[in-house]
């Protein structure tokens, strides 16, 4: 980093560096304590370091770049002007925090130091200062302790276990019950643990001090827990989080809570961040520090007891609010302090919020005059509709349910799981296929990996702005926090509540609305979605492009993503009609069949179940399209593999065990997925493709005589070369007309014939394919484990560390590989419009209810997405934002 690159800004009442600055620079809480000092908030003065710094600091091998202490030592200066106050001073000492700040929010990951520029000197002369010789040795002991944790690597317990034998000593249980004394001498045996643990005496030069934290704020940037979150956050489909180059250092003056009753600290939100209520959400404590609320090692109180202790500070706490919410016009997550009476605002961020909390505030400030509908249908991340669609209990289990006890409604919905002690366990259960909830204290940054894992989080401390309750609700995970009730006993994997003893082979179930902690399973229920949800999705629909369907292989589920407004159907795969116990045994018996006329017979008996089937689709999505893709999975995909069920299958269709061994073996593969599948199996065997396509045209023909109007689509999956398409189209053109002519039905069906493009070679020559197409539908999950040469079955055992190792920057069968495989399909695109200018194109795979992949499918032209039908509402809102964002 070159020498004249502006490396800090400061901010207070000498000068307001960052103003109006960039997010990428200062981070989010640095351009926040900027332009909050610049609107008139009162804000302790300080300096941020830019996060280029600790893009440099990696790039030099770990090494802050040459100047940066210098300007840090005059911005030092500022401040000590400014407040009339020395660093280090033995008389009147100017103390600071040390903070991180990403331009992506990630509460909790990142590092924290407060107190800094004490030691044994400047706490005498705080103490002085102060005429509160308790409050100096308690802002001591945090330091050392902090600094020993953070900088040095100590563990915490080795701090707590001193703590413990201190508070015998003198015969207390509450750290804020130990005497000034008991203090002092708590700050020597930190010091002991801190020697005994590095090998050198606590540091007494606060330049030192400042320079190691710096160090130690930019090293957690690539901490464990920070990785894990970014790509927790990244796979949730926040893609900007990847893009980021690193944490900026905030140095604040130091404000005190702790100085005594007529001081104290608090988190809030200018909006309740679980239902978007108009009200300030947030807890307060009384004689205390920032980060006792946000650690939950103590229960706080609600913000609106504040008044009752003291009037005045509550009150320009809500005028703060109005203020903070007319600026940055969105909800707003803020930390204060007050010391002995004044209030101080430490930082202010957008708050995290659910999606049913997302929704109601971009509809509230649309109403409020502060947002415009265009701006509401931006505001609302894609992803975070999920949380709208979340299960709540259904009220008659729910009124008979055996509540244990209550905590805080941290974060919505329901949750029922078995219980797991660990973030470790409950990753390892949760990839085992298990349901767990996690249980702990109060979690730390460092269980980022066990909360994702979990289908919801029980804590028995803490409040409803500590860091379990904020990671939980920006994840729509449900959360319980603060249920002192329960004892938790890590050892043992036990809980006791209620004087009874549960395990972690035991379930219980939480409701994070109310909530109660409920033992055992209580049953669940589909949501019901609010007036302001059909609003915003009515504003998504004015400004999109893209049709939206979905992916439904049941009337149930194609009534379901109408419902959630689905606009046809992009993906019917037949193959999932097939498995069920009264027809299965049809589908084995045509694939036991050595001649044609028995593989016939045996589909014959197939075809009412396929009609029906079908029939039921077009009722459910009567006037839209419905994309049915003829049988797809290689055949052996349907016969038993193990002794004991081929066994069975053999007495159901009256043959010999040794018949189904040696057609399973006869049928195995070595590379099934590129085998005998897809349109391959129609050209060996086009009696299959004949009886479904017959199935369809029935369907339709007897959806007509009903008035129903049925619009089917046949789709050939896998097809790599337009020979492929070229024979199978003439077969199911023929099909349709004998079928229609078997029926005596002289009416119009209109059906097109299109493929499904999956395979590299199909792109690259779609052109030539589209000469057969009435449609392209791209696969991209086969696409993707084409072009990647990935396995989808078997990428688990290195995708993680690809991720971590930046090798790829997400999952790409979760969010599509713009680069690469988004060139086959732009490219697909563009050839086969070549040939036909309005051929009809779409994407069928997972990553249509993905918001940066929808984005991507805008930008190249499809025409439509199709998704799972509870990621159509997804859909509909990311296509809104892509148009709106390319407009």
């Amino acid at each position: 980093m070159a020498k004249k690159d502006k490396m800090v800004y400061y901010f207070g009442k000498t000068k307001t560096e960052g103003k109006g600055g960039s997010k990428a620079i200062l981070g989010g809480k640095g351009l926040n304590l900027a332009e909050m000092t610049s609107i008139g908030l009162p804000v302790p003065p300080g300096f941020t370091i830019s996060t280029e710094v600790c893009d440099g600091y990696y790039k030099a091998g770990k090494k802050l770049p040459k100047g940066l202490m210098d300007e840090v030592q005059e911005a030092v200066a500022i401040l000590e002007k400014e407040l009339g106050k020395t660093f280090g001073d033995n008389e009147n000492p100017l103390l600071v925090s040390v903070r991180s700040g990403a331009a992506v929010s990630m509460p909790g990951m990142m590092n924290t130091i407060l107190n800094l520029g004490l030691n044994d000197e400047a706490t005498e002369g705080l103490a002085k200062a102060t005429k509160n010789e308790r409050f100096a040795y308690d802002a001591y002991r945090r330091l050392i302790n902090m600094y020993g944790d953070v900088v040095m690597g100590l563990h915490h317990e080795q701090f707590e276990a001193a703590f413990d034998k201190v508070k015998k000593k003198y015969k207390v249980t509450e750290d804020t019950e130990v005497p000034a004394e008991g203090l002092r001498e708590l700050c020597d045996a930190y010091k002991d643990v801190y020697k005994k643990g590095t090998g050198e005496d606590f540091p007494q030069d606060p330049i030192k001090q400042l320079q190691l934290a710096i160090e130690a704020v930019f090293g957690s940037w690539n901490a464990d827990r920070a990785i894990s979150y970014r790509r927790i956050e990244a796979a949730k489909g926040n893609t900007e989080i990847n893009n980021l180059i690193g944490t900026a250092v905030n140095v604040q003056a130091m404000v005190y809570g702790n100085m005594g009753d007529d001081s104290g600290t608090g988190v809030g939100f200018t909006r309740d961040p679980n239902t978007g209520q108009n009200k300030f959400y947030g807890e307060f404590l009384i004689n205390a520090q920032g980060e006792d609320v946000v650690a939950g090692i103590r229960t706080p109180q609600p913000v609106a007891q504040m008044s009752k202790w003291d009037k005045a500070a509550h009150k320009e706490l809500m005028e703060i609010k109005k203020k903070l919410e007319d600026h940055y016009t969105d909800m707003q997550d803020i930390e204060f302090t007050i010391e002995r009476g004044k209030l101080f605002m430490l930082q202010t961020r957008t708050g995290k919020r659910n999606g049913i909390a997302a929704v109601k505030i971009a509809c509230d400030m649309v109403k409020e005059g502060l947002i415009t509908e265009k701006e509401a249908v931006l505001r609302v991340p894609a992803s975070d509709l999920t949380h709208c669609l979340l299960p709540s209990f259904k009220p008659t289990a729910r009124n008979a349910a055996d509540v244990l006890c209550r905590g805080l409604n941290a974060s919505p919905g329901a949750a029922v799981g078995k219980l797991a002690f660990t973030a470790t366990e409950a990753r390892e259960r949760f990839e085992a296929g298990e349901d767990v909830i996690l249980v702990r204290r109060e979690t730390s940054p460092e269980d980022v990996e066990g909360m994702s894992a979990a289908v919801g989080i029980l804590t028995s401390t803490g409040g409803a702005t500590s860091h379990a309750a904020v990671v939980a609700r920006g994840w729509g995970k449900c959360c319980v926090a603060g249920a002192g009730e329960i004892e938790i006993n890590e050892k043992s994997k036990t809980i006791t509540v209620a004087g009874r003893k549960f395990t972690a082979k035991d379930t219980i179930s939480l409701d994070g609305t109310t909530g109660e902690v409920m033992a055992g399973e209580v049953e669940t229920q589909e949501p019901k979605l609010s007036g302001d949800f059909a609003k915003l999705m009515k504003w998504a629909d004015q400004y999109r492009r893209l049709a939206i369907r979905t992916n439904a292989d049941s009337p149930a589920d194609s009534k379901r993503a109408r419902d959630f407004g689905a606009e046809g159907i992009g993906l019917c795969r037949t193959e999932h009609m097939f498995f069920e116990a009264d027809r299965i045994i049809h589908m084995r018996a045509m694939i036991l069949a050595e001649d044609e006329d028995s593989r016939r017979a045996a589909l014959k008996k197939l075809l009412p179940f396929q009609r029906k089937d079908f029939e039921g689709i077009f009722k459910a999505m009567k006037g839209c399209p419905v994309t049915v893709r003829l049988l797809d999975p290689p055949l052996h995909e349907f016969l038993p593999h193990d002794t004991s069920s081929q066994k069975q299958m053999a007495e159901e269709l009256e043959v010999k065990p040794a018949e189904i061994k040696k057609r399973a073996s006869a049928l195995h593969e070595s590379n099934p997925m590129l085998g005998h599948r897809g349109c391959r199996l129609s050209v060996t065997y086009p009696e299959i493709l004949e009886m479904q396509v017959q199935a369809i045209v029935e369907a339709a023909i007897n959806c007509a005589k009903k008035k129903i109007d049925a619009q089917p689509e046949i789709m050939i999956p896998l097809v790599g070369t337009a020979a492929e398409l070229q024979i199978l189209r003439e077969k199911v053109e023929a099909t349709i007309e004998a079928t229609k002519t078997a029926k005596k039905f002289d009416g119009k069906l209109n059906i097109l014939i299109g493929t499904m493009i999956e395979i590299p070679r199909a792109c690259l020559t779609a052109n030539e394919v589209a000469e057969y197409a009435d449609f392209f539908s791209f696969g991209t999950n086969d696409l993707t484990q084409m072009t990647f040469g990935y396995s989808r079955d078997d990428v688990g055992g290195f995708l993680p560390d690809y991720i971590e190792n930046k090798i790829v920057p997400v999952d790409p069968f979760q969010s599509l590989d713009t680069t690469g495989v988004g060139q086959l399909v732009d490219m697909g695109v563009t050839k086969g419009r070549s040939v036909k200018n309005k051929l009809k194109v779409g994407i069928c795979g997972e990553h249509g209810g993905d918001p940066a992949s929808i984005a991507f499918c805008d930008q190249v032209g499809l025409d439509y997405v199709s998704c799972s039908p509870f990621r159509v509402p997804i859909a509909r809102l990311a296509a809104a934002q892509a148009a709106l964002k390319s407009a």
